[in-house]
């Protein structure tokens, strides 16, 4: 077992992350930068993909692993059809519908397809999704809109949620499935607030194209009547309708940029533009959480608050002092996407966990 090793893979929208893991530990660790003028050259982000793997397998090729001892590459993903929590062999309806996008298109949609390329290209190893964006455990309410022509879908920070549920479960000595939690999860892009009843996401926000709060670069939730009149203002085409409210929203659109160091700095010298809406941001995470509570009647045994920005003094004090007394509150101020990856693709190695087919 020392030496079998698990390649990590995770696509973002201008970057890729690999990892290479020998049981919990990794022993290699790369961002590959994508610049602007490069992606430029591509109409879709599906179209990207050969790029994509060839700067991966040149970092893996110039690196002093053999390759042969990778058995297992697990890749963060993508929107696909709605799944059940769990670990997912790519296969070629799941390549299908990462290709098409049948839920939305998103750099996420790579990472299965990254994974499939290059486990064709050596020679014991197999591809893996684990807990992609589309896990949907929502309850039957959970899913009413308000219109019946409309139905809320659960896209959300899966992996994420999953892995620090049943972190804390761990160090608490409990099961997941004992337990009522509200997960936040603040990420680059979106952020996700769930309520976990006994193992399962019942409700979450939309994080995905508008729902629930505002981000770095997400609009949230958007006063709808509004957003029609914006719609149908002969201003702005579809495309930008979608662009506005998933990559140009949020601390984007108010402050004219999303870097998470740009914004520390400047909260850093008392900006006071910046920590207005930094401080609202932190509101509408604590409103969301307020209202995931609820869905647990009250019933919460911890607050779990994930993600980088939890680290900053200012974001995380207004979040703090608005919940502290809806019970516990855990932090856990890092991105764990490739050790969530990686425990997943360890399951697969032990045979500690059924590989799902997709359908």
């Amino acid at each position: 077992m020392l030496y079998i090793k698990i390649l990590v893979i995770y696509p973002e929208v201008k970057q890729t992350k690999i990892a290479i893991y020998q049981n919990a530990e990794v022993v290699f660790l790369k961002t590959l930068k994508h610049k602007a003028e490069q992606l430029a050259q591509f109409a879709d982000v599906i179209d990207q993909l050969p790029m994509r793997v060839a700067l991966i397998m040149n970092e893996l090729n110039t690196s002093d692993f053999d390759l042969s001892t990778i058995r297992v590459i697990i890749a963060r993903g993508g929107l696909i059809k709605p799944v059940l929590s769990g670990v997912y062999e790519v296969n070629e309806r799941m390549k299908e519908d990462l290709r098409k996008g049948i839920m939305g298109q998103h750099a996420i949609n790579l990472g299965g397809l990254i994974a499939d390329e290059i486990a064709h290209k050596l020679p014991d190893a197999k591809a893996y999704l684990g807990d992609p964006v589309v896990v949907d455990e929502l309850s039957d309410m959970a899913r009413v809109s308000g219109h019946p022509l409309i139905v809320r879908k659960s896209i959300f920070h899966a992996l994420n949620h999953k892995y620090c549920a049943r972190a804390f479960a761990k160090s608490t000595s409990k099961s997941y499935q004992d337990l009522n939690l509200v997960v936040a999860h603040v990420g680059g892009g979106g952020i996700s607030v769930g309520a976990h009843q006994k193992g399962h996401v019942v409700d979450v926000n939309q994080a995905f194209q508008g729902d629930g709060p505002f981000t770095f670069t997400r609009s949230g939730s958007l006063p709808v009547g509004d957003l029609v009149n914006l719609c149908f203002s002969g201003q702005y085409t579809h495309p930008q309708i979608l662009n506005m409210i998933t990559e140009e929203g949020g601390l984007s659109a108010y402050l004219g940029t999303s870097s998470l160091r740009a914004i520390e700095t400047n909260l850093a010298a008392g900006d006071e533009k910046t920590i207005f809406y930094v401080k609202t941001m932190a509101y509408q995470v604590a409103k969301e959480i307020g209202a995931m509570t609820t869905v647990l009647e009250g019933k919460v045994d911890a607050i779990l608050l994930t993600g980088n920005f939890f680290s900053n003094r200012i974001f995380a004090h207004e979040v703090f002092r608005r919940i502290e007394h809806l019970g516990k509150i855990n932090v856990y101020p890092v991105v764990n996407d490739l050790d969530s990856l990686a425990a997943n693709g360890m399951k697969v190695l032990k045979d500690a966990t059924q590989i799902l087919e997709y359908q």
